[in-house]
């Protein structure tokens, strides 16, 4: 099947080219003329019915330009000192020491490892890490285990350490 135009295709240069391009375009008879709906007068609406204001009680109206603003630190007090980074800076303390003793698939272990040395910077948790990955039997993820832990060394060693 040849599909090419029938007419050579030169490029349109001015308005009154395009307007003579588009009118064949526009002049083409409409496959059905298009009828609308009319909708039927009737008698005006009646206007609705007003509707009683509430009133308020008189009650002292607070000015939010005096207002102090609540800081984080304020809710934190207020809801009996739970301060999320410090539980979590304790509960990463009680954790370290705990890891080792987890009865976890490697790969899990692997895992909270990771997160230890993700939330703390500490180098000192990579050696045990890499003993989790290294325990980890399926190839595959074994593998992305090897390849996180080469990325947090990376990231933790500085860059003088990378160019020896």
């Amino acid at each position: 099947m040849d599909i090419q135009p029938t007419q050579s295709t030169q490029p349109i240069s001015d308005d009154q080219e395009l307007a003579q391009a588009l009118a064949g375009v526009v002049d083409a008879p409409d496959p059905a003329p298009m009828q609308f709906e009319e909708t039927p007068t009737s008698a005006p609406m009646a206007a609705p019915a007003a509707v009683p204001t509430p009133t308020l009680p008189d009650a002292p109206v607070a000015d939010v330009t005096t207002a102090p603003l609540v800081q984080p630190s304020d809710l934190s007090a207020a809801s009996g000192g739970n301060d999320l980074s410090g539980i979590k800076k304790n509960a990463i303390d009680e954790l370290k020491p705990l890891v080792d003793k987890l009865d976890l698939p490697a790969d899990e272990k692997f895992d909270a490892y990771l997160l230890l040395i993700r939330s703390t910077d500490d180098k000192s948790l990579i050696g045990p890490a890499h003993e989790a990955a290294q325990a980890i039997t399926d190839e595959t993820r074994r593998a992305e285990a090897l390849l996180d832990i080469i990325k947090e060394i990376d990231y933790l060693s500085p860059a003088d350490d990378q160019a020896a």
